[in-house]
């Protein structure tokens, strides 16, 4: 019996150059979760037509509520809603043989269709010297439960980012970034034929190593000010290297120092600008 877990965020999706794609208070948003929720019905379909026996669905992107539940594969499962432990990795573990990731984008600082790295306040993530970006760290928690993440797809920059921390993965373009908010995309349509032929290849493909994280990692995030650095340091353990944004945390696995990102990160949202 093989079991699937796919992560789907949204700024990854073929057709979406901008954030009122993404955002659900914007005009375009609805037009946004219809495609987001294609993209993902045909990597189901594919998975299920090749064999796969169990598939999970996290909804990854801002309050993780977007995949339309009554138009997605009545066979498949759907992780929802927020607040969830584990965020955008939520329902991978030891009892999972492979993931994928649709819908992703390059990391905070990269070209790419709206880059950032969680949220806007974020410059950079560290794992130990490796600096990530979500699909980076997202990997590394595979990794922890030995599961290879298949495939990446989502804008050019991001599968370049793929390719390049985790060698032989299947990538799938499904839009080019002409900047952070412009594009050139297949449409919708031709991009879910695109995603359900990869997914065929790299279900199809000899096995990927997954991407091992470091045991006991140190976890440093660069935040763009330092009152959101400050209220990063809330946590216990959570250190300000001096002079500079940049905070620290030594984790005993990356498991643990995802959880102390994901909280970081909505605790530095709390900063007041003036």
């Amino acid at each position: 019996m093989t079991k699937l877990w796919i992560s789907v965020d949204m700024e990854g999706i073929s057709g979406l150059p901008d954030y009122t794609y993404v955002n659900s208070s914007e005009f375009n948003y609805e037009t946004g979760r219809r495609i987001m929720t294609m993209e993902a019905n045909s990597i189901i379909q594919a998975a299920f037509d090749y064999g796969v026996d169990d598939i999970v669905v996290n909804d990854s992107h801002s309050k993780m509520n977007n995949i339309l539940i009554e138009e997605i594969h009545p066979e498949a499962r759907l992780i929802s809603g927020d607040v969830k432990p584990m965020s955008m990795v939520q329902g991978l573990d030891d009892q999972v043989d492979l993931a994928a990731f649709i819908g992703y984008h390059a990391r905070a600082g990269k070209k790419g269709v709206m880059s950032h790295s969680m949220t806007f306040g974020v410059r950079n993530f560290w794992i130990n010297d490796q600096v990530v970006g979500e699909l980076g760290f997202n990997a590394y928690v595979a990794g922890f439960y030995d599961v290879p993440v298949i495939l990446v797809a989502g804008d050019d920059c991001a599968c370049e980012e793929a390719e390049t921390l985790i060698p032989g993965i299947t990538t799938c373009i499904v839009k080019r970034a002409l900047s952070r908010s412009s594009q050139e995309t297949l449409s919708p349509a031709k991009a879910t034929e695109l995603i359900r032929e990869k997914t065929l290849d790299a279900l199809g493909q000899k096995s990927i190593e997954p991407l091992k994280p470091p045991k006991k990692p140190t976890l440093r995030v660069e935040f763009t000010n330092y009152g959101e650095a400050e209220w990063a340091a809330l946590i216990p353990q959570v250190t300000i290297e001096p002079g500079t944004t940049i905070v620290k945390y030594e984790a005993n696995t990356i498991i643990d120092a995802y959880q102390a990102m994901v909280a970081m990160t909505e605790l530095a949202m709390k900063t007041k600008f003036c």
